[in-house]
């Protein structure tokens, strides 16, 4: 039989920093960057996407960016960050509550790519070996 590696995954599973890294990095790019406005340098997301849809859509979107908060918690980064960003996470949440129009303002908070600087932050400093140069 043919067996996958599983540190060769394109979907990290582990539970050390560098899989947690990888996978909130991808959790942050699939809610706030999947494609780019043509024309601009504007990327949009599912957190935007979803926010057309009324109430719910944003509960979805606040539902998928707490993922990685709890994704923090589990590296043991302290109660502060965590609750900064679930600050983070329910001001998005209000803002994309108010029918189609909060995915207005949802472009400009982003509180995925916030709450993903923080948790990077965190990981850069207490597990450097984790760190990948950012272009």
């Amino acid at each position: 039989m043919n067996q996958q590696n599983p540190a060769q995954s394109s979907s990290p599973i582990g539970r050390d920093p560098a899989s947690v890294r990888m996978r909130i990095e991808a959790m942050e790019k699939l809610l706030e960057g999947i494609f780019v406005v043509p024309g601009t340098n504007f990327r949009v997301g599912l957190d935007v996407l979803l926010d057309i849809i009324p109430v719910g859509g944003s509960m979805v979107a606040a539902a998928m960016g707490s993922w990685m908060a709890w994704e923090a918690r589990n590296l043991g980064m302290p109660k502060s960050a965590v609750i900064r960003m679930a600050g983070n996470i329910g001001f998005d949440a209000l803002l994309g509550a108010i029918p189609f129009i909060g995915a207005v303002p949802d472009l400009f908070f982003r509180s995925n790519t916030r709450n993903l600087k923080i948790i990077k932050a965190w990981l850069n400093k207490h597990h450097p070996s984790t760190a990948i140069i950012d272009q």
